[in-house]
């Protein structure tokens, strides 16, 4: 790479940092530039392993997963301190600073964030991403996800992303990455070349992105080009594999090149680099998922990630091993000195950008939080009528909680009986095995059962359905022409496929404390509904609109 291109977008560097870069990366031997493309999981590793990685190795970036900030900042800085050239520090901010601080703040969902249709909450939410990171010395975050969730069904995007419609994923992506990047933290979009249209995980195998290539150009690819355009520093490539772009930039190519954007040339090198004309960082995404290790040898897929066009590699199965397959690459040609140098250059250029003074972040993480809340609750249905609960007419309310019940703030059947209480209903908590099959003739009239589901979509989980207790299911809402029922979801907008007769439904998006009031202050009319649902709630089932 020409180090001149280094003035330019995204990195924009001063000739005393252009200079920087090319002076360490004259410095560093064959063995330490291919240390600089591994981005390792800290917490895979004993102290003494990890510190030879930085000190010996001279690895180019580390993650840890969330714990208490003290700990987080004192390991980086012991990191910092053993590395020859400065480290990227990086972590998960996709809800908050809880995405490295595990007494940081849990904001919300990005989808409860693009439900609020207020760009100054984006801004917000991103502004808490960057305090808290910068707090303890992350400047690399994996993130926004900026995949558009097309299909209901897909298990790991939903309250994920900013939903279905690409114009809100935009504008939202690019308020979050201008924001961070913009007080010291490098933003890496992920999941290129896209993820939320199959109805898999990639981190379980390989899945495709099956748009049109036009499609794909004008959704997912136009988000991406807008968001470089704009200085975006870096995108991270999924194990998802685009089969009408791949065969667009390369007509001739076979079934053997349908690659994962994380393996593929067309992807990388033809689309982001050629096309889009993207000059900043391309990290896979983690390299130990089953989307990564299915498609080819190991031996090979290590170099073939990068001499395809990505700079760095996200974990190990082995780090040693991985090391090793990338220097074999080179003995064999598999991979080029110039590619290695090109994505060590970038990498390099990348700690230069973020080794200067950026102005703090301010914000009232706990007010913003609140807000943002207040304004995304969505009410997706009331056909009975039912909102605003009058505690006349329903004094009685029986809570029935789904899924999770402790969250980040704590209980959710606690938080939400409090303010119930506090409003002067008398709650009761339900025990579905602590009941039996009933009629309807002795239903109270004067009860409303309110449902609390709280059952996320998560890595490594193949669906996103509710499981019913096994003994007879008795928490449905079986009952709901003879009985009063509302049922507000907190971390799935979907749930009407599986209890679509259910009269009146809320989708809150993400499981806090602040959601729950925020939701029950909605449902006894004391406040309106904002939110605007960024998907389609029904699911395309006509049912579910009854």
């Amino acid at each position: 790479m020409n180090i001149d291109m280094l003035k330019q977008k995204p990195f924009e560097l001063s000739d005393a940092q252009a200079a920087w870069v090319a002076r360490t990366l004259a410095g560093l031997t064959t063995e330490r530039k291919v240390g600089q493309l591994f981005c390792v999981l800290g917490d895979a590793y004993a102290p003494e392993k990890l510190a030879d990685l930085v000190s010996r190795y001279g690895i180019g970036g580390v993650l840890f997963r969330p714990a208490p900030a003290d700990e987080v900042r004192q390991r980086f800085a012991g990191l910092d301190a053993l590395a020859d050239v400065p480290l990227l520090k990086a972590a998960n901010l996709e809800e908050g600073g809880a995405g490295v601080l595990s007494d940081g703040t849990y904001f919300g969902s990005q989808l409860q964030v693009a439900a609020a249709d207020d760009i100054e909450c984006t801004r917000a939410f991103a502004r808490v991403c960057a305090r808290e990171g910068r707090s303890v010395g992350v400047n690399w975050t994996f993130s926004p996800v900026v995949d558009i969730d097309y299909n209901f069904r897909n298990p790991i995007t939903n309250v994920r992303t900013f939903g279905s419609d690409p114009e809100r994923v935009l504008r939202n992506a690019s308020a979050y990455v201008r924001t961070v990047q913009r007080h010291g933290i490098a933003a890496a979009c992920k999941h290129f070349p896209g993820d939320g249209v199959d109805f898999r995980d990639q981190h379980l195998h390989p899945t495709y992105n099956s748009l049109t290539a036009q499609a794909w150009f004008d959704t997912f690819g136009r988000i991406y080009k807008a968001l470089i355009d704009e200085g975006l520093l870096s995108i991270m490539v999924g194990h998802i594999v685009q089969p009408h772009v791949i065969q667009e930039i390369n007509p001739a190519a076979s079934q053997e090149d349908m690659l994962p954007g994380s393996q593929s040339r067309e992807l990388l090198t033809g689309v982001l680099r050629e096309r889009f004309g993207f000059n900043g960082v391309i990290i896979t995404d983690a390299t130990i998922m089953g989307g990564y290790t299915m498609t080819m040898p190991r031996s090979r897929a290590i170099p073939t990630s990068i001499a395809a066009g990505c700079d760095m590699l996200c974990f190990s199965t082995d780090i040693w091993e991985d090391i090793g397959y990338l220097l074999d690459a080179l003995e064999s040609g598999l991979l080029t000195r110039e590619r290695l140098d090109d994505a060590v250059t970038r990498v390099l250029a990348l700690k230069a950008k973020l080794n200067a003074d950026f102005p703090a972040a301010e914000a009232d993480a706990q007010a913003e939080r609140e807000r943002c809340a207040r304004k995304a609750v969505t009410l997706v249905k009331d056909v009975q009528g039912l909102v605003p609960v009058r505690r006349e007419a329903y004094p009685r309310i029986r809570l029935v909680t789904l899924g999770q019940d402790e969250i980040y703030d704590g209980s959710m059947t606690d938080i939400a009986a409090e303010l119930l209480e506090r409003q002067g209903f008398e709650v009761e908590r339900y025990d579905p095995f602590a009941d039996d099959l009933h009629g309807t003739r002795g239903l109270p009239e004067d009860r409303l059962t309110l449902i609390l589901c709280n059952m996320p979509a998560e890595s490594n989980q193949t669906t996103v359905r509710i499981g019913w207790c096994k003994k007879h299911a008795l928490e449905i809402p079986r009952f709901v022409c003879e009985e009063r029922t509302a049922f507000i979801s907190f971390a799935n907008p979907y749930h009407l496929q599986d209890v679509p007769r259910v009269r009146t439904y809320i989708n809150a998006y993400a499981a806090t404390r602040a959601t729950i009031a925020a939701a029950v202050e909605r449902l006894l009319g004391q406040a309106p509904f904002e939110g605007i649902s960024p998907v389609d709630p029904f699911c395309g089932l006509e049912d579910a609109r009854l």
